[in-house]
């Protein structure tokens, strides 16, 4: 054991890569292999790239050539090791190895591979693995969050959107596996289980032949986690049977991550999205009925080619109706392979920057109004960090998710990966601010 070599992993992209880095972390350190997080003292770097649009690649190739500079021996995994497999490897003489999307469980075999000599080549033609609750895995979110994959891979073809071609078909695991791990997690002392996969409302269509998120939500509601959020729900997969178990589970949080894209038919329909324009307005004001108490997230993508001034007007009447809790806003990014990189009538940067700072415009005073409107209350607030020079406490209230919304500032003490009361006293466009609750 002594003398094999130390390894560190670059984590890039979405929290699906994160546990496909989490996995390769725990099949290393199950197999002996010194793991250490500074890159300068490690004899190999893994880079868990990310390639969903061209700023993530951009950030991908940048790691990569740093490290090349700096002569490290690279390992290229994840998104862009499943694209660009052949150029990374033409390209840089650094690479010793590249691994899929659906091959990172081999990662020890590759290493080894490498090792002796071999420049190794490990990716699937098309992605099929998923791991499941037997697979090793060394976690890398703070000690009281996890991120639960449900499923893997997408079967629905986005213009727009490359994922099913890094990431295959879609693939569930079952209802067992899941809850399996869910109490590995718990027995762990996780307080918040992230439920995540590219449609979550999807789950267990492929090995059910129906939709079975009520029932797992039902089932995870039995393990001993105080919050069970979800990602990635589209709002058709939003059922009376869904919202009914959502009601019904008391960890399971009101917080609903809806993938909305666009609003005006027009543009959903050229997004190869069309089922999604005739019930965007009354599936949001029905679970706003069901739920009252719903946080709703959603993300937007302004500039598709083909988008007028009028659907983009629509788009900006839509949010200024609906008041959703927290939005985000991507400019659309032409990707290679994909039906709207070829679409006619494409818009300038310029443009679409502009969009999306105006819609950004129309969001931020209701952000601001529905984190006001926290003031004066007590709510439960996982402690996650504390700030290394004033001693503050950071962390999160039900409302907020991990890396895409905002933060609770948290004066007082509190055990981190606990979960406590807190009053709220301020509030910004972003973030809440409070004091720890003395409990009588």
């Amino acid at each position: 054991m002594g003398n094999k070599p130390t390894i560190a992993i670059s984590h890039l992209g979405c929290e699906k890569n994160r546990i496909d880095t989490e996995h390769m972390l725990g099949l290393l350190v199950q197999a002996g292999y010194q793991v250490d997080t500074n890159e300068e003292l490690a004899d190999y770097v893994i880079v868990n790239t990310c390639s969903f649009i061209e700023a993530a690649r951009a950030e991908s190739v940048r790691t990569l050539v740093e490290l090349a500079e700096a002569n490290k021996k690279i390992v290229i995994a994840g998104c862009m090791a499943q694209h660009f497999q052949e150029q990374l490897l033409e390209e840089l003489p650094e690479a010793v190895a590249v691994v899929g999307s659906g091959d990172y469980q081999k990662i020890v075999d590759v290493i080894q591979r490498v090792e002796d000599g071999e420049r190794v080549k490990q990716v699937s033609s098309e992605p099929t693995y998923i791991a499941d609750e037997t697979t090793p895995r060394y976690r890398t979110t703070s000690e009281g969050v996890a991120y639960l994959r449900v499923a893997e891979g997408c079967d629905y073809r986005c213009a727009f959107c490359i994922i099913p071609h890094l990431r295959g078909n879609q693939r569930s695991r079952s209802i067992e596996s899941i809850v399996a791990e869910a109490q590995q997690l718990a027995a762990e002392g996780v307080q918040e289980l992230i439920l995540i996969s590219q449609i979550t409302t999807n789950y267990g269509l492929d090995i059910y032949k129906e939709p079975k998120l009520a029932q797992l939500l039902r089932e995870l509601g039995k393990v001993d986690i105080p919050w069970i959020r979800m990602h990635y729900a589209y709002p058709t997969g939003l059922t009376p049977q869904v919202i009914e178990a959502i009601q019904e589970t008391p960890n399971v949080l009101p917080y609903l991550d809806l993938p909305l894209q666009h609003s005006h038919p027009d543009i959903l329909r050229a997004m190869n999205r069309p089922w999604q324009g005739q019930v965007n307005d009354q599936i949001i004001d029905r679970i706003k009925t069901a739920l009252p108490d719903a946080v709703l997230r959603t993300t937007f993508i302004v500039g598709f080619p083909g988008e007028t001034d009028e659907h983009f007007e629509h788009l900006l009447g839509f949010v200024g109706r609906h008041e959703f809790d927290h939005v985000g806003v991507f400019t659309f990014s032409p990707e290679e392979g994909t039906p709207a990189y070829n679409f006619p009538s494409q818009l300038s940067q310029e443009v679409m920057e502009a969009r999306r700072d105006a819609l950004m415009e129309v969001q931020q005073p209701i952000s601001l109004k529905k984190n006001q409107a926290q003031v004066g209350k007590v709510v439960d607030v996982l402690i996650e960090q504390e700030h290394p020079e004033t001693g503050e406490l950071i962390g999160r209230s039900t409302r907020f998710s991990p890396e895409v919304d905002g933060l609770v500032y948290v004066e007082g003490d509190a055990p981190l990966g606990s979960i406590v009361s807190v009053e709220i006293t301020d509030a910004d466009i972003y973030d809440l601010y409070g004091h720890v609750v003395a409990q009588s």
